[in-house]
């Protein structure tokens, strides 16, 4: 590699780091977990003709745009909640929760996608994702509030 693209990487590296904080274990998770999420559910729609989110089931360009442009939203969010922390003082506290919060929803959608594909997974990791998330699982669901 040149060195003229080696300084723009490293220049966009610095730049985005800026914008959403260090490059560390949690926005590598959401990163993956973002890629995980778009590929079955390229899956589900492309291959197994699935995906709720078309008339058909089969892959649609614009419902494609849409997931693209949320996935978007998902890093503004992270952007929003870092450079929050970092007018607070609070040290990546709100940028972590948002992290953590947006991981549980790709989680949740990834299992839905597998689900789709009729791959079963232990219902154990469902569970503690919609307990992360604040959801009530089934049985907390039917108790008075």
């Amino acid at each position: 590699m040149n060195i003229e693209k080696t300084t723009f990487i490293t220049a966009v590296g610095a730049f985005v780091t800026a914008l959403i904080g260090e490059w560390d274990g949690a926005i590598i998770t959401l990163l993956l977990f973002m890629t995980a999420d778009w590929i079955t559910g390229l899956t589900v729609a492309g291959i197994f003709n699935r995906s709720p989110k078309s008339k058909n089931g089969a892959l649609e360009s614009r419902v494609g745009l849409k997931g693209l442009c949320r996935k978007g939203a998902m890093l503004l969010i992270v952007l929003v909640a870092y450079r929050l922390d970092l007018m607070a003082g609070l040290h990546s506290v709100l940028r972590t929760a948002a992290i953590v919060a947006l991981v549980c929803n790709e989680a949740l959608s990834i299992l839905e996608n597998v689900g789709l594909m009729g791959v079963e997974y232990p219902a154990i990791i469902d569970r503690v994702i919609r307990q992360l998330l604040g959801e009530k699982t089934d049985k907390e669901k039917d108790l008075p509030d």
